[in-house]
C-alpha cells in the first residue's frame, strides 16, 4: 500500500472532472483496508470506479479507491449458485461472467457503470430489475471498530436507489465483497422498457440470458453517450415516486405522461420526460450541457468544472419544480 501525494482525479472520476486530492492509496485487500484506517485519517472518501461522483472542488483528504477483486463461488445447488465478489469488480464484467456462466439474475443490469462494492449502497436498477433481488449478504469494514462485519439483505434496508448504507452506516463502513444468490433456470424479464421490442427486431421469440443482456447493452448504448468519449455519471437523477393525489391531475394535463403504478397509491414518473418537456434536453452551456439523447444525462464535453454542473443540476431541479410541482433528487453524490 503506497499513499500518493497531489493525485489529479480526473482518470478516477467519469465526469472527468480535473480537480485534486490531498492523498491518493489504492486497496487491493482486507488487510491493506484494515492498514489505511491504522492511519487514522481525519477526512477520508471511499472511491470506486468514479461513475456516480461529482467533484466540484478539490478533495482535502485522503481518497481510498477500492480495488479489491475477486469473484468466488460459495455454494451450488440444482436451483441456484452463489457468488462472493469484490467490491473492487468493475460491476459489467462481473454481469459478463454471470452471463457467460449462465447464471441469471444481474442480465437486465447489464453495461452499468461502476463497481461491485457501489450496487448495495445504492440498489442499482434497470428494466425492472434491482441489485437487491440478488444481493443475500454484504461484507464490509466497521472504520469504528477496526473489525469486518456483514448484513444480510434483509438488513440492508433496501429502497429505490437507496440503503442502509447511504443513511444509518453512511461513512461508518466500507464495502469489501457483495455475495449474490443467482439462478440456474432463466426466467427472463422483458416487458420494462425496450427489450422486448429489441428482441422483436432480431426475431428472437425465445430470449437466451446472453440475448437479454445483449439487448440492455444495446438500448443503453443507443441512449447514453460513453464516458471514455463524452463526461458524465449516466442518470443524474431519480425517477420521482409521487401520491396519485400529485400523479392525477397531471396526466389530465399530459395525456401522454409516461408512468409506472408502484402500488393503489403511489406512481413512478420519469424524471428524463419531466426535464424534456421542461425544455432542458440537448441544451448546451459552453464546456457543459444536456445530453441531446436522454436528458437525465448531464454531461462535460470537456474543460467543464464540477460547480458548473451542479449549478445546472439545481436549475434544472428548480425549474421542474415551478412547471410540474414535483422535486426531482440527484442520483449523483456531489462532492
Amino acid at each position: 500500500m503506497q499513499i500518493k501525494q497531489d493525485i489529479n482525479l480526473a482518470p478516477h472520476n467519469t465526469f472527468g472532472i480535473d480537480c485534486y486530492a490531498n492523498s491518493f492509496t489504492e486497496i487491493t485487500s482486507d488487510q491493506e483496508l484494515k492498514e489505511v484506517f491504522n492511519t487514522s485519517p481525519e477526512k477520508f472518501l471511499i472511491l470506486g470506479g468514479g461513475s456516480n461522483i461529482l467533484f466540484t472542488q478539490d478533495f482535502e483528504g485522503l481518497i481510498i479507491k477500492n480495488k479489491i477483486k475477486g469473484i468466488t463461488v460459495l455454494d451450488e445447488s440444482e436451483q441456484h449458485i452463489t457468488v462472493k465478489v469484490g467490491a473492487g469488480e468493475n460491476w459489467h464484467e462481473f454481469v459478463l461472467t454471470a452471463v457467460e456462466n449462465d447464471w441469471s439474475g444481474v442480465e437486465n443490469l447489464s453495461l452499468i457503470p461502476g463497481t461491485v462494492g457501489a450496487a448495495p449502497i445504492q440498489n442499482i436498477g434497470a428494466y425492472g430489475i434491482e441489485a437487491k433481488d440478488m444481493i443475500k449478504e454484504v461484507n464490509f469494514y466497521n472504520i469504528a471498530s477496526g473489525k469486518f462485519d456483514s448484513l444480510k439483505s434483509e438488513a440492508c434496508k433496501f429502497g429505490y436507489r437507496d440503503s442502509i448504507f447511504k443513511n444509518e452506516l453512511k461513512g461508518k463502513f466500507v464495502i469489501t465483497s457483495v455475495i449474490f444468490k443467482l439462478n440456474k433456470a432463466f426466467i427472463p424479464h422483458t416487458s420494462y422498457g425496450a427489450i422486448e421490442e429489441v428482441l422483436k427486431e432480431k426475431n428472437i421469440s425465445q430470449p437466451s440470458i446472453k440475448d437479454v443482456s445483449e439487448a440492455v447493452i444495446a438500448i443503453r448504448q443507443s441512449k447514453l453517450p460513453d464516458p471514455k468519449e463524452i463526461g458524465n455519471a449516466g442518470s443524474f437523477f431519480k425517477n420521482p415516486i409521487v401520491p396519485n393525489t400529485t400523479f392525477e391531475p397531471l396526466l389530465e394535463r399530459f395525456p401522454d405522461l409516461p408512468h409506472y403504478k408502484i402500488n393503489t397509491n403511489e406512481t413512478k414518473i420519469p424524471a428524463g420526460w419531466l426535464i424534456q418537456e421542461a425544455g432542458w434536453k440537448g441544451k448546451r452551456f459552453e464546456n457543459i450541457g444536456i445530453h441531446p439523447k436522454q436528458a437525465l444525462v448531464l454531461v462535460n464535453y470537456g474543460g467543464g468544472k464540477g460547480n458548473e454542473i451542479k449549478q445546472l443540476a439545481l436549475d434544472i431541479k428548480e425549474d421542474v419544480l415551478q412547471k410540474f410541482g414535483i422535486d426531482i433528487t440527484p442520483e449523483v453524490n456531489m462532492i
